[in-house]
């Protein structure tokens, strides 16, 4: 069980008001003591029994991206301050990311998420808000991109599933379809799953400053220049060194689905059709535990 926010406040009182400072919560109207249960829900998730340590919870708690955990916990809490700048900041740049990967039906499941962000559902008596999932430890921008990623993939399976299998049902797909192509479904699930292993043990086993580099631009949205200033390299040698880790990624999981799985070259390629739309969001999440330096952030 999580510890309680009175406890947890005491315990790391000095770590939790430099958060609450940090945080400009109390632009949105936020208290200190109400922040602080942000501050817990986050720590235990992270931490688990160790966040009654209080040199590793300081350094998680200065870890997170506290600003954006302030205007989401002033969202939660249904300031209206809070959503205008939440709505106008953010729901362009999801719309376009939504359209981007979705077509025409990107707006509809942009809007879809924001529904789920205000906590919209008539099945639910109390608004339950999407934002109680989001923890801080990646920029708000990042964890709306993932939960973006996963809702089209959602989409998409539920569509895979209602697709009827007569040869007339067939026949009515777009002449443009490559329907030779398309494996079976139990084929297709074992695609994922194992695109998704192999994906999540080439980052592990990435060199830790590819892996910090990745984490610094693709999670923490760092920009080449301060990436650069804080390893002390130029910004070519950054943007060199990126491509060099993202190749190095995908030929780990090509060399793993080859020699683990035994997939032929066509096989490989499947894996990458059909794992490409959520690699985005699980390349997030196994990042997502490297933070950059205080002095890294804008």
């Amino acid at each position: 069980m999580p510890p309680e926010t009175s406890s947890f406040a005491a315990r790391h009182a000095v770590a939790v008001s430099r958060a609450y400072r940090r945080s400009g919560a109390a632009a949105w109207g936020v208290s200190e003591a109400r922040f602080a249960q942000a501050l817990v829900r986050s720590a235990w998730h992270r931490l688990g029994d160790g966040c009654d340590a209080v040199p590793a919870t300081a350094a998680y708690l200065d870890s997170l991206h506290l600003e954006d955990l302030a205007l989401a916990t002033a969202c939660l809490d249904g300031r209206d301050a809070a959503w205008q700048h939440f709505v106008s900041v953010y729901r362009p740049d999801l719309r376009q990311a939504a359209r981007a990967i979705a077509g025409e039906a990107g707006t509809e499941i942009a809007d879809g998420i924001f529904a789920e962000l205000y906590g919209l559902d008539e099945a639910e008596p109390e608004r339950k808000s999407l934002l109680r999932y989001f923890h801080g430890r990646s920029r708000l921008s990042t964890w709306l991109r993932t939960v973006l990623a996963q809702r089209h993939v959602d989409r998409i399976r539920a569509a895979r599933r209602l697709d009827p299998l007569d040869e007339t049902a067939a026949d009515d797909r777009p002449l443009d379809a490559d329907t030779s192509s398309d494996p079976p479904e139990p084929k297709r699930g074992r695609f994922v799953a194992a695109f998704r292993v192999a994906l999540a043990h080439a980052v592990a086993a990435l060199d830790p400053v590819q892996r910090q580099r990745l984490a610094w631009y693709h999670v923490h949205q760092l920009t080449l220049a301060e990436i650069g200033r804080l390893l002390r390299e130029h910004e070519a040698t950054v943007s060199r060194k990126l491509d060099r880790a993202r190749r190095d990624l995908r030929q780990s999981v090509e060399r793993e689905l080859r020699d683990r799985h035994h997939f032929t070259d066509a096989e490989v390629s499947r894996c990458f059709e059909l794992g490409l739309v959520p690699a985005e969001a699980d390349v997030g999440g196994l990042l997502a535990g490297v933070s950059p330096p205080s002095q890294g952030r804008a």
